[in-house]
């Protein structure tokens, strides 16, 4: 039998990953999730600098990689996590841009639902719909988390798109009320529905009509909704 030596796209062999990833887009705010909240790190990955990582939080043994920007690249990592390497559930901890005016910078969103007019999951699976959605029991998970730990999420439709830039006079034409864009969720969701996993999405508000985080404020500030993935993937089986 052929020895199994990773994927085109994560370079891990079998067992170096655990069976929950916490995920950002970033690659480096993997690392940092990594060297501040977890013990005994390994590095399973750095192909294409898309870092991965396993570690253990509070004894319970968690991994947390990059996904990339768009919903191709976190098709192929999140695919390839569920369908090679065990993993059975993905949390993900982005970014995203609000659409409503009471929200603000830092605020802390969990995807009830993602949207989008993508063709990834048509294409990808046949799906029809443009509406998919997180695992009701690891929403419901983290929704509980954020209230023993004191903090506050809300809970809202996610709008996933394409495109970051675009023709300002077009505008948002969306037949769903969706609070915030972002542009991984529906592919994760896609895969996990296809490959009959589970995943959720959290995410950090970092951009306002007129107020914009820095890339570093990215990548090191996000620390509420890592910490909630944290105590929730600590709780699952």
């Amino acid at each position: 039998m052929k020895e199994f030596t990773g994927t085109p796209h994560i370079r891990a062999k079998k067992g170096e990953v655990a069976t929950t990833v916490i995920m950002p887009g970033d690659p480096l705010r993997a690392k940092l999730i990594a060297d501040r909240f977890l013990t005994d790190v390994e590095q399973f990955n750095n192909v294409r600098g898309m870092l991965g990582f396993t570690g253990y939080y509070k004894g319970k043994r968690i991994s947390t990689m990059g996904s990339g920007m768009g919903m191709p690249s976190m098709g192929i990592y999140s695919y390839e996590l569920f369908n090679f390497y065990g993993v059975e559930n993905i949390i993900r901890t982005g970014s995203c841009g609000a659409f409503r005016d009471d929200l603000k910078l830092f605020d802390v969103i969990l995807a009830d639902a993602s949207y989008s007019n993508s063709n990834y999951a048509k294409v990808a699976y046949g799906y029809e719909e443009d509406l998919l959605y997180p695992d009701k029991q690891l929403l419901d998970m983290l929704e509980e988390s954020a209230r023993k730990m004191d903090k506050r999420v809300i809970r809202g439709i996610i709008s996933c798109g394409d495109c970051f830039y675009r023709d300002p006079s077009i505008g948002r034409r969306e037949p769903y009320p969706t609070i915030a864009g972002e542009m991984e969720s529906f592919a994760l969701f896609a895969n996990a529905k296809y490959l009959n996993k589970k995943a959720a999405c959290l995410l950090t508000v970092s951009d306002l009509k007129d107020q914009i985080t820095t890339s570093e404020q990215r990548q090191t500030a996000f620390t509420e909704m890592i910490e909630i993935a944290l105590d929730t993937a600590f709780e699952l089986e």
